[in-house]
């Protein structure tokens, strides 16, 4: 048999180690927004940022330099030791990949000093659910040494082409699957894309309209990103976990980091990291749902408790297919109620 049971896959992988969750919990995680933890004026901001942001991430990968990985992992140790879970903000990390030199002292350093607050570890470069089983097995055999209550999730990068091929797998990988992120940067280096950008479309790769005698003729700019997140989506819906768009690297484009947000959010993402702090509002903005969208769904389901049937609303026929749309919209608007008063108002929630 080349999978578990699922009576095996949802047992401890060590001894002493917490039971899996087996439903992730409910948390509205619009942004991840990260911060390196070797600077000390920005360790100095975390419980401010942690009052604006759904999901902190204290970056330990790319953007630290070499000779400041073991700063960062240290920076990051005092930052969950004195965090407040009562925040609403989760605290995550992204730790160096499987196969550089730091990756088991981040393990090793983070869980035995702030498992118990510690939510996701995001793990760069996953290739398979081979590289899903081994952070399995080493994070519940180090719950089990130090003692740690609940189970710490995995955070997918999904930022090779090997990667891509594997998605489905590595999204059924483990129960402690959280969800995936998209790493453009990464990935187009791994497919061989002619591009240097991170993230966002490139004016060359479009499709030319149609000849029409002489007349000009107008290049749409296509995205480039848009087969691998539908298929990121499709591989997390099918496992019960979450596809997030990834980085947005041109911090002077806010109109085109929003557009592309948008994308992913309609496409079924919940969130996308922010790098800089103005891509915090943009990624609050959009995967907030519209408040007309919003009170259009709430018509759905008050029309149809139960969800059966069909009826007309506003000229537009709504059946159970709409009606689940219309749920998935609601659910997702109760969650920021909860965080933010002023969109509850304007949910009516």
């Amino acid at each position: 048999m080349s999978i578990k049971p699922p009576r095996k896959f949802f047992e401890p992988l060590a001894i002493g180690a917490p039971a899996p969750y087996r439903e992730l919990p409910v948390r509205l995680e619009r942004m991840i927004h990260f911060f390196p933890p070797h600077v000390e004026k920005m360790r100095a901001k975390v419980p401010e940022m942690a009052r604006q942001v759904d999901v902190l991430l204290g970056n330990l990968e790319d953007a630290i330099p070499a000779d400041a990985k073991e700063a960062a992992r240290a920076g990051l140790v005092e930052v969950a030791k004195a965090w407040d879970p009562s925040s609403g903000c989760g605290l995550w990390t992204r730790v160096n990949c499987l196969n550089s030199p730091w990756f088991l002292d981040d393990l090793t350093t983070l869980v035995a000093a702030a498992g118990d607050k510690l939510d996701v570890v995001m793990l760069p470069k996953v290739e398979g659910p081979w590289d899903i089983h081994y952070l399995d097995q080493l994070l519940a055999q180090l719950e089990a040494r130090h003692g740690v209550t609940k189970p710490i999730l995995i955070h997918a990068i999904l930022e090779t082409a090997l990667g891509v091929e594997q998605v489905a797998a590595i999204a059924q990988a483990s129960p402690r699957m959280h969800g995936m992120s998209l790493g453009p940067a990464d990935l187009a280096a791994s497919r061989g894309m002619k591009t240097t950008r991170v993230g966002g479309g490139h004016p060359f790769y479009g499709v030319l309209e149609d000849a029409r005698g002489d007349a000009p003729r107008t290049l749409f700019q296509q995205d480039l990103w848009h087969y691998t997140v539908a298929r990121m989506v499709d591989a997390c819906q099918s496992a019960g976990i979450k596809a997030f768009y990834g980085p947005f690297g041109d911090f002077s484009d806010s109109a085109a980091c929003e557009a592309q947000f948008r994308n992913a959010f309609l496409l079924g993402c919940a969130g996308a990291w922010s790098l800089h702090p103005s891509q915090i509002a943009i990624a609050k903005t959009v995967f907030s749902p519209d408040v007309d969208e919003v009170l259009f769904a709430k018509k759905i389901l008050d029309s149809m408790p139960d969800g059966s049937g069909a009826v007309m609303i506003d000229g537009k026929m709504q059946d159970d297919a709409t009606w689940k749309q219309a749920k998935v919209m609601v659910d997702l608007a109760r969650a920021v109620a909860a965080k933010d008063q002023a969109m509850a108002e304007k949910y009516g929630l």
